[in-house]
């Protein structure tokens, strides 16, 4: 995709989460899509203007909420544990960034583009989040839950089959504060590469006792990965001192 303007990204992104053209405030959904990149390299030529980061903020509150309310409606009875092991497998703020084409919508700054910004899945997750705070300021809650929903369906239709991955830390912590009343904690021993393309070696510790390592391309996806080490075998958690 070339070069869009202003008016046209602002466009694309109400056609993409299902709302009329003018739905969202234009100046709200710009800076939705603003990296705070951009914003520094703009400063330095004397323009004044916002990242998304407050709207990341807000948005992520948003998302939370929107999520939780369905899973409370659509687990009728579940205990706390359960509900928080369904929302855990629903969030994934960088998958529904990634249906959207988020990224080539962004406003990126030049050391950004060149390492992969467009790709990055914690960046990626961030905008998202600034979206909903956008829909939200623009059009008020119903209708920020309104379009969750719409992105949101295939995932929880998916969760409810069982098709979307376990949450290994949720699991994990659960079994060891059930057991121990203590939570693990998540180191990072190596995380080699370049910036736009690593590769993280976290190792899972309880106690001062290793549990389990992972890697992945994410902090986060290694920590899973590590926790799942820890479940299926590694040291049996009833040796943990």
């Amino acid at each position: 995709m070339g070069e869009l303007t202003d008016q046209e990204r602002v466009a694309l992104l109400t056609a993409r989460i299902g709302l009329p053209l003018g739905a969202l405030r234009f100046e709200v959904a710009l800076e939705a899509l603003r990296h705070g990149s951009f914003v520094h390299e703009k400063r330095l030529t004397g323009e004044a203007m916002e990242s998304n980061e407050r709207l990341e903020f807000l948005g992520d509150a948003v998302l939370g909420l929107a999520v939780s309310m369905r899973c409370f409606e659509r687990r009728p009875g579940a205990p706390e544990g359960d509900l928080t092991r369904f929302r855990a497998s629903i969030v994934k703020a960088e998958s529904l960034a990634r249906d959207l084409s988020l990224g080539e919508l962004l406003l990126l700054g030049r050391g950004e583009e060149r390492t992969g910004g467009r790709e990055k899945q914690s960046l990626l997750a961030d905008a998202l989040e600034a979206v909903v705070a956008a829909v939200y300021l623009s059009q008020g809650l119903q209708t920020a839950l309104e379009v969750l929903d719409r992105l949101l369906a295939p995932l929880f239709d998916a969760a409810s089959a069982g098709a979307l991955g376990r949450d290994y830390k949720t699991e994990l912590q659960e079994r060891l504060q059930g057991t121990h009343r203590a939570a693990p904690v998540y180191q990072v021993l190596d995380a080699p590469g370049p910036q736009h393309a690593r590769t993280f070696e976290v190792e899972v510790q309880f106690q001062g006792v290793a549990l389990g390592r992972g890697s992945g391309r994410t902090k986060k996806e290694a920590e899973q990965a590590a926790a799942k080490a820890a479940l299926d075998g590694g040291l049996p958690l009833g040796r943990v001192p």
